[in-house]
């Protein structure tokens, strides 16, 4: 990550119509626009829409739009001046309003279609026709793409207002849900993480929405009650939102012959993938179906590499249906996730989610999310039969690929050169039976202690003699082979890199977004910048405070270590 000075020395955008002028719309230049679509992107309304990649739509302005924050580390990374995100100008396009910007820019957005799986099996009945072809993009709306400092950029209003693929919702983001989103992304960015970003958050002065949620002190599992919440937009950034379920759509709409170009239009939105996500790996001279088995490796390390990242950080995607996989390998969809803070394998915070998309299960559901994309891409594989086997092969690899990657992490967490299992699996035991703190257990670990009394500061309960025996006994033999491995300072240094010293804690964002909503956006601004420096050693005022265990009072809490998907 460079440094502020260092990027001031770069092309800095300090106007609107700079800005414009690094649009270049690969997406809509590139694949098929639906035919029943409108020019003007007036197309708000719940409808089916049969083919093509992309509907034009127009995003549905905030009213009385105003500032809440901006990431200046990605508006650094991207040559934007900060002040940008103060601009009249900037702030009207950020907050829905096409109407003023120049071209190169365009004064229409577009939304995509994806289809539904879950752990592998194929839906179709959350969309309103029962077909499948009402399912996508319902309240996020792309409204830039464009190279900038050589890097191919998407960005993305989340909360834009409806398109055909609303369902008969109302396309809006709140607050609430806008921060989280806003926070994570920063927090993951920080994390070394492949994540989408972050770029601006504008709340509407004036616009409100009801949502379901959860009163003060409430432990009930559902929302018991109707909140009017402000409505908000936050952009969100990636080199591109193709997602896995999109892949499908146009897979599905080939096996069952929908319409006469479905496999020409599912091998464009491939070819699409390749250009926008792979480009930088695969030489596009190949023959495509070298290519496709290319892109099947590339996706598989970097979807499995990002699972284990997720483990290593205590991170619950919460929902990881297709649809939110994205195709380039990165963290998508921000809505039920969650941080695990007593470290449970089980953890799970969305009521809606179910114990198959739990903390450890991520592995699995991961694969059912590769399985598809493997079934999606092989229909363009099969009159090649070296490649398809090839293919094959590497969808075969993914457990074994998913194992190494983890047993990788879970050793780098211990400061060991190589994972051991009797050590880990040991571990694994003694940490869900003292109830430690997932976070801190590990932090405190990092400085090799050489007794149990630093680690005890993780733990929630009192531990009987018993087990406080079997924890020296782990301890000892763990020092043992941390500390014949090399020196202790650097283990611990390199182990500190491994494991961040803070995290998120939903009872410490929940103030942040409360505050927000009557208007004080001081205590966001805060959580931005302490989770912008997760392995650092930070004041004493800031230990205090966001380096502790969570207080009883927030236990089986609503909203807090549970809440719906209520954004």
């Amino acid at each position: 990550m460079s440094h502020p000075s260092e990027s001031s020395a770069a092309p800095c955008v300090t106007t609107v119509d700079e800005f414009a002028k690094l649009a270049d719309y690969s997406l809509m230049d590139s694949l098929n626009t639906d035919p029943d679509s409108t020019v003007d992107g007036d197309d708000h309304l719940a409808r089916q829409v049969f083919s093509g990649h992309f509907v034009p739509v127009t995003p549905t302005p905030l009213k009385n739009p105003e500032y809440v924050t901006h990431s200046s580390t990605f508006f650094n990374e991207l040559g934007l001046n900060n002040e940008l995100a103060f601009n009249e100008n900037f702030c009207k396009l950020f907050s829905g309003d096409l109407s003023a910007t120049r071209e190169p820019m365009r004064q229409v957005g577009w939304a995509t279609g994806y289809a539904l799986s879950i752990y592998g099996r194929e839906y179709t009945q959350q969309c309103p026709f029962g077909t499948g072809n009402g399912y996508g993009d319902g309240r996020a709306i792309s409204v830039f793409e464009g190279i900038i400092n050589g890097k191919r950029w998407e960005m993305q209003l989340k909360g834009g207002g409806p398109t055909p693929y609303c369902r008969g919702a109302d396309g809006r983001a709140v607050l609430r849900s806008s921060v989280r989103e806003f926070l994570a992304q920063e927090y993951m960015q920080a994390l070394g993480v492949p994540t989408s970003r972050s770029l601006t958050l504008y709340v509407s002065k004036s616009e409100t929405i009801t949502r379901p949620w959860y009163s003060q002190h409430s432990q009930s599992t559902d929302p018991d009650i109707l909140v009017e919440n402000p409505v908000a937009i936050s952009t969100r950034v990636a080199p591109s939102f193709l997602r896995v379920g999109q892949l499908e759509l146009f897979a599905r709409r080939a096996r069952s012959n929908t319409h006469p170009r479905a496999l020409e239009e599912l091998r464009m939105i491939v070819s699409h993938l390749i250009e926008r996500e792979y480009k930088s790996d695969i030489n596009q001279t190949l023959s495509f179906t070298v290519q496709l088995v290319k892109l099947a490796r590339l996706f598989r390390d970097r979807l499995t590499l990002l699972v284990a990242n997720w483990l290593r950080i205590g991170y619950c995607q919460g929902n990881f249906n297709s649809d939110n996989c994205a195709a380039g390998g990165f963290t998508l969809d921000y809505g039920p996730f969650g941080f695990c803070e007593i470290f449970d394998p089980k953890f799970q915070p969305w009521t809606g989610g179910g114990k198959h998309f739990s903390y450890f299960n991520q592995p699995i559901a991961a694969e059912a999310n590769y399985h598809m994309f493997w079934k999606a891409l092989r229909p363009l594989l099969e009159e090649d039969a070296k490649a398809l086997k090839e293919f094959d092969q590497v969808r075969d690899g993914f457990e074994q690929a998913m194992d190494k990657q983890i047993q990788k992490m879970w050793a780098a967490k211990l400061g060991l050169k190589e994972y051991n299992s009797n050590l880990f699996e040991e571990l694994l035991q003694l940490i869900i039976n003292s109830k430690v703190d997932y976070t801190i257990f590990f932090r405190e670990l990092s400085h090799i202690p050489n007794n149990l009394s630093a680690l005890k500061k993780s733990f929630y309960i009192q531990t009987s003699q018993q087990i406080d025996e079997q924890w020296k006994s782990w301890l000892q033999s763990w020092r043992d082979l941390v500390l014949n491995k090399g020196s202790s300072t650097e283990t611990s240094k390199t182990m500190k890199l491994t494991n961040p010293k803070y995290t998120w804690r939903e009872w410490l964002i929940a103030p942040a977004y409360q505050q927000a909503e009557e208007g004080n956006y001081s205590l966001v601004k805060e959580l931005q910048e302490v989770l912008s420096h997760p392995y650092d050693e930070q004041s004493k005022e800031i230990e205090d405070k966001y380096y502790r265990l969570k207080p009883k009072v927030f236990f089986n809490a609503g909203g807090i270590s549970h809440y719906s998907c209520s954004s």
